[in-house]
């Protein structure tokens, strides 16, 4: 499949050029294999007023039109999962059967979304639980915020974007999309379906640009009445800095913790961390990034994870055998080996990969880390994994918090016992039991603590998100 190499943002209703265009560079061969629009703020001013438009139709669209319509995108999706995966692959960091798993999943997230718009339910208040209230009866229902700004990544390209235009969509909102600059051509391939699906004009706006020109007039606007936000963590405190009164959910990345007890089946724990740490170049806000391990299991723990790791293949994206893309960019990938390098210069000792050939960096594996270098602290997003031990429950849980991030941790236990008491002590949104960080579905509730973000995602999370109860009460006389 080739891709068409002029590409237009979705406007107002209508599919527009700008004078400036962004490059889109496959970062795997470093070859520009598209150009789309670079709006400017006159742009997003016309999109916003489009979308106020779009907000007033999108409230009337009936439960039944919101699901017949997302039914269908996801039916698009289905239908052409190859097309959709080889753009993913292409524009971004993601192997091909990797990009597979995206396209079927962005078409569960939006068929979720069908299924739960009819469950976007209110109920019934008893007013007449007040003295001098029992003539009153009423009820609370949810409605639609107006206008949703969603701001997508790259490391997800296709699947992040639906789960903002789904959840929006099926609550009855408007929707400013604004995808990554990087990857802009999987969100314009699936706006192209909710067109096609029969979406009404302004309801949708999609918006390709760089962040310093488009960004302040999205997230400032009074006419946007919640900001839906997937990114790093210094851009979502701006972010919330100049958006003002308005909803926020913020998604903002990890360091995410795995414990590994003695009692646990090991190699079944190694290979999850391995698949869990280096999917996706590790560029994944649930990638494992830390592996704390109890002192008897370390050392064949360690030799597991450095045979696992030296035997996955780094290289071209589309082939069916590669397990590990490139970084999005060599600049991406050369701040991660400067990363490796402090932490190589502060004591930690590389036990594999750890070599860099422009994009694409070995998956590497480090041990003896010091807690206060910049890779065992901040979200490194790329291939790397830090490997220590500890002896007691509480030395474990201690070093897993000791970060400002909080969105997943996994533990690994035959202890049920442990594992409860593990979910109440580490400050996380999640934590996978027996599993990696790098797990889950998309129905769930999603989201972290601390500088992991505000607000949950997951598409029944989302909507509740993307809506507000309206209590109506009614004082009847009664003879």
């Amino acid at each position: 499949m080739s891709i068409s190499f002029d590409q237009k943002m979705w406007v107002a209703g209508e599919w527009l050029e700008a004078e400036e265009t962004i490059e889109v560079f496959d970062p795997g061969t470093n070859e520009c294999i598209a150009v789309v629009p670079s709006a400017t703020a006159e742009d997003m001013n016309r999109a916003l007023s489009s979308a106020e438009q779009g907000a007033k139709v999108a409230e009337k669209l009936s439960v039944h039109d919101r699901m017949d319509i997302l039914h269908k995108v996801a039916d698009d999706l289905e239908k052409n999962k190859e097309e959709f995966a080889t753009i993913i692959a292409t524009e971004g960091s993601k192997t091909i059967n990797e990009a597979r798993g995206e396209a079927a999943r962005t078409a569960e997230t939006i068929r979720i979304s069908a299924e739960e718009a009819r469950r976007l339910n209110g109920e019934t208040i008893s007013f007449d639980q007040s003295p001098g209230n029992k003539n009153r009866f009423g009820y609370y229902f949810r409605f639609p915020v107006g206008v949703v700004a969603a701001i997508t990544p790259f490391n997800d390209p296709l699947n992040l974007v639906a789960h903002k235009i789904g959840p929006a969509i099926a609550a009855g909102n408007a929707v400013i999309l604004k995808p990554a600059a990087y990857t802009p051509l999987s969100a314009l391939r699936l706006t192209k379906s909710f067109i096609d699906a029969g979406l009404p004009k302004h309801v949708l706006n999609t918006v390709t640009g760089r962040g310093r020109e488009i960004g302040n007039p999205l997230v400032e606007s009074p006419s946007v009445r919640m900001v839906s936000f997937t990114g790093g963590l210094s851009t979502g405190e701006a972010i919330a800095k100049k958006a003002g009164l308005k909803k926020l959910a913020m998604e903002l990345g990890s360091n995410s913790p795995v414990l590994v007890f003695d009692d646990a089946n090991v190699e079944a724990a190694a290979e999850a961390c391995v698949s869990g740490a280096f999917a996706a170049a590790g560029q994944n806000c649930l990638g494992v990034q830390r592996i704390y391990v109890q002192s008897k299991s370390h050392d064949e723990f360690k030799k597991i994870v450095i045979q696992k790791t030296s035997e996955l293949k780094t290289g071209n994206k589309m082939e069916e055998s590669t397990d590990v893309g490139p970084l999005i960019t060599e600049k991406e990938a050369e701040r991660v080996e400067d990363w490796i390098q402090e932490a190589v210069e502060h004591g930690a000792q590389i036990v594999a990969g750890g070599k860099r050939r422009g994009t694409f960096l070995e998956p590497t594996v480090l041990v003896n880390v010091p807690p206060h270098a910049t890779i065992a602290q901040e979200e490194v997003f790329g291939p790397v994994v830090l490997l220590d031990t500890f002896q007691t429950y509480d030395e474990a849980i201690k070093k897993a918090n000791n970060v400002n991030f909080g969105l997943q941790a996994g533990i690994f236990t035959s202890d049920v016992n442990l594992a409860v008491q593990a979910t109440r002590d580490l400050h996380v949104g999640g934590v996978m039991v027996n599993d990696s960080t790098d797990f889950r579905v998309d129905a769930m509730p999603f989201g972290g603590v601390k500088g992991s973000g505000i607000g949950r995602e997951g598409v029944r999370a989302s909507i509740e998100e993307m809506s507000e109860p309206r209590v109506v009460c009614f004082n009847i006389d009664q003879p």
